[in-house]
């Protein structure tokens, strides 16, 4: 891989051949889908992770317009349903070795709601579902002796005054959905570095990186609120969010790609460089101090393998 660069482009992703990348949440529009669209570009068998086959048809027949001889793959998995993600996993295992996973699929600012397992949807889905995924891919990702997983947050990690480490399937006090968010966002962080460092003690060949888009023009936020992204208020909601966006949907998924694809060592986390981070061309930055916080790290982990009934690496 090149090193990365001060200023990084799409130009410095280097040629994929060879390379499986499995990218999860990767609706049409989404941040997940620009981030499939350019791995294939250059030569990636990408896989496609997302909740319906019906969705994961519509994004391989979007990027097969733009790159024809894209080497695509589709796995079903709802993140939001553990069993859901342990029979992903198994499909998983005939794929091989895997190079990148990203963790991009999420939710935004959901009405109050519990799964099937008793866990919030936004931290099940944003969290605990990407945790055990990670894990159950592991082996396959330390057999590409080189794996690289990388996860999506926020810069609303920052709204979070604690780490989301009470009961997960216990509701404290009155629900507010943005606070929750940015607790799910900040576990995103929490996750990566408790992961990297964990790999580097046992001597794992897997790094972990994070990434934020900025403010993109995304329908996260119209999903999240209206279950859709067109039809009455959803179609106003999202209209409004193209309209004060600084970042494209391809352009926010720019910092995903430098860390999945740059020279950049395990718990980097990259994120766009122009005016507080709501847009521009991605460069490596820094996440809050609670993120940084080892106790709460290694707590949410154990917390974690609680849930989810895995124990890695």
């Amino acid at each position: 891989m090149r090193p990365a660069a001060d200023r990084w482009s799409l130009a410095d992703i280097p040629d994929q051949s060879g390379r499986t990348v499995l990218v999860t949440g990767t609706t049409v529009g989404g941040l997940g889908q620009f981030t499939a669209l350019e791995l294939a570009r250059r030569g990636a068998r990408v896989v496609l992770a997302g909740r319906t086959r019906e969705r994961l048809d519509e994004t391989r027949a979007a990027i097969t317009v733009e790159v024809p001889a894209a080497a695509l793959e589709t796995l079903v998995v709802d993140l939001a349903d553990l069993s859901s993600v342990r029979r992903a996993a198994a499909e998983a295992a005939g794929l091989g070795p895997i190079d990148v996973l990203v963790n991009n699929a999420g939710v935004m600012g959901t009405p109050y709601h519990r799964t099937a397992d008793g866990l919030e949807l936004q931290m099940a889905t944003n969290h605990f579902g990407p945790f055990l995924l990670t894990g159950l891919l592991l082996p396959q990702l330390v057999a590409s002796r080189a794996g690289t997983v990388v996860t999506v947050s926020s810069q609303m990690h920052r709204v979070a005054r604690g780490a989301p480490l009470d009961d997960p399937r216990t509701q404290h006090g009155r629900y507010r959905r943005w606070p929750v968010y940015g607790q799910s966002k900040l576990a995103n962080l929490l996750f990566t570095y408790e992961l990297d460092r964990r790999a580097r003690r046992a001597e794992v060949p897997v790094r972990a990186l994070a990434a934020h888009p900025g403010f993109a023009a995304t329908h996260l936020a119209a999903n999240g609120q209206y279950g859709r992204a067109r039809g009455g208020r959803a179609t106003i909601l999202d209209a409004a969010i193209k309209a004060v966006s600084p970042n494209r949907a391809d352009q926010g998924a720019w910092p995903t790609l430098m860390a999945a694809t740059a020279d950049l060592p395990g718990g980097t986390y990259c994120g766009p460089s122009g005016f507080a981070e709501g847009g521009g061309t991605p460069h490596v930055t820094t996440s809050n101090k609670l993120s940084h916080d080892e106790t709460a790290q290694r707590r949410l982990w154990e917390l974690s393998q609680e849930v989810t009934g895995i124990r890695y690496p």
